[in-house]
């Protein structure tokens, strides 16, 4: 069973009582409500168009990587191969010869970074739970966070700086579900993983892109593809 919120009736309390919640992509104050199921609350930011979870819904770190551990990820799975086969296709036709990058946000099992390196690419990876030994360092030619932005509790510190690590005419994969509406949104299976509390739309990937200044292409319905820096 999941975790409860570490402060449920506060945070509610403290919902009623603001109209706003600051975003935690872009620091706009200006967010309405957008969806409250029987265990969160749901704000859009009404600048970036982030749809977020206020920070009381957010599990522990041990609960979090408990959720983690649910999911049956290995290196030797076809089904999770073929699934994150759909970032690095598009990934790998831009790259050149012996590039070299990042998988960030990996789990247990870095499968990505093993496919890119099978192609003859060098991939590091990190995981603040899994591989928390090396952080991303230096300048690379990709970066790529694979069912990783759903997750980040503080998007404007931990994926807005990572243009600065990419070299000229590097590329940057995200790999998320988009929200489309709120009514979509209420039968939506994605927003009821505890672990996911920032939810993505189309116009929040082109305000990244616009924070970047570097176009960007949908690759999938879950797949963005940024650059070339």
């Amino acid at each position: 069973m999941a975790r409860r919120p570490r402060c449920e009736q506060s945070c509610v309390e403290e919902d009623f009582v603001n109209s706003s919640q600051i975003c935690p992509l872009c620091s706009s104050g200006d967010s309405r409500s957008f969806f409250q199921d029987n265990r969160r609350r749901y704000w859009q930011c009404q600048h970036c168009q982030l749809v977020f979870v206020p920070a009381c819904y957010h599990l522990a770190a041990a609960a979090e990587r408990a959720e983690y551990q649910l999911h049956d990820n290995r290196l030797d799975d076809a089904g999770y191969r073929h699934f994150l086969q759909r970032a690095a296709t598009p990934l790998l036709q831009q790259l050149t010869a012996a590039a070299h990058g990042v998988d960030i946000g990996c789990g247990p099992a870095p499968l990505l970074a093993q496919l890119l390196s099978e192609a003859g690419h060098r991939c590091d990876y990190y995981d603040p739970l899994f591989f928390p030994e090396t952080p991303p360092h230096g300048y690379y030619d990709f970066i790529t966070l694979t069912e990783v932005v759903e997750h980040m509790a503080n998007p404007q510190r931990d994926l807005l700086p990572l243009r600065q690590q990419l070299r000229a005419g590097g590329w940057l994969l995200i790999m998320t579900k988009r929200v489309l509406n709120a009514e979509r949104f209420a039968r939506w299976h994605y927003k009821n993983d505890p672990t996911h509390i920032s939810f993505f739309s189309e116009p929040t990937l082109h305000w990244l892109a616009q924070q970047w200044r570097v176009p960007w292409r949908s690759a999938a319905d879950d797949v963005a593809l940024f650059g070339p820096f």
